[in-house]
């Protein structure tokens, strides 16, 4: 769920080395760092722009 060419690259790295219980808290605090969109149907989701994916759903 992390946008690996976000433009807050300080951030990016330091998500990347904190300690794992801390990582979600920084993500949150720093929400632009998520590949967005979310884009949710029923049970399927996606990560991300994936009109292809989209056109497949019912």
């Amino acid at each position: 769920m992390i946008d690996p060419d976000a433009k807050d690259k300080d951030t990016l790295a330091l998500i990347k080395y904190i300690a794992d219980e801390d990582k979600l808290e920084k993500i949150l605090e720093n929400q632009q760092v998520i590949k967005t969109p979310i884009v949710r149907n029923g049970k399927l989701s996606t990560i991300g722009y994936q009109p292809d994916v989209w056109k497949k759903w019912e």
